[in-house]
């Protein structure tokens, strides 16, 4: 990407932080990690890949969330509890018969966002797994309660797991 291009798009991103992230990679022609990338630093914290299975661990003790899987055809959302996982086969498996269930190439994931930004008039955080080509693999959304507000214990363990996977070195 040209500097002119990537200053002109973290102007962009200054001024309008609440983008969706796939539109403004698609209509800029640049890969969403370019677009997450050019957020406000005090709005996003990135870390390596290789801790996708200690993420997904982690997550998967916070309670209901949202993981959210946007392509160009469709955007999934699963609002509930991410299911424990283990390594097996190349994969990481999600490890329950109903509810969300499956297997992530995990070994594609190149790097884990954590994102604190506002969206649609409120206040959002999230995880994205980037993938090595620079799409996002999937979103994991800290959840909301009664009020809509984020879940304040949630914001805390989502805010730890960034400081352990964002400080961690990679091996």
């Amino acid at each position: 990407m040209l500097s002119t291009d990537l200053a002109d798009l973290k102007a962009y991103m200054a001024d309008n932080p609440g983008a969706v992230i796939e539109d403004v990679a698609r209509e800029r022609k640049v890969t969403p990690r370019a677009v997450i990338e050019a957020l406000p630093s005090s709005m996003v914290r990135i870390g390596d890949g290789e801790h996708f299975a200690a993420a997904m661990q982690d997550i998967a003790q916070w309670g209901e969330v949202t993981l959210i899987v946007h392509t160009d055809d469709a955007i999934f959302e699963f609002t509930g509890s991410i299911p424990v996982g283990e390594i097996g086969r190349g994969y990481f498996n999600l490890m329950q018969p109903k509810g969300l269930h499956g297997h992530f190439r995990h070994e594609r994931c190149a790097g884990i966002a954590f994102v604190e930004r506002p969206f649609m008039g409120k206040t959002s955080a999230f995880a994205a797994f980037v993938n090595a080509d620079g799409g996002i693999m999937f979103k994991v959304f800290v959840g909301r309660d009664e009020t809509r507000a984020l879940r304040t214990d949630q914001l805390a363990q989502f805010r730890q797991l960034a400081d352990r996977i964002v400080a961690q070195p990679t091996a």
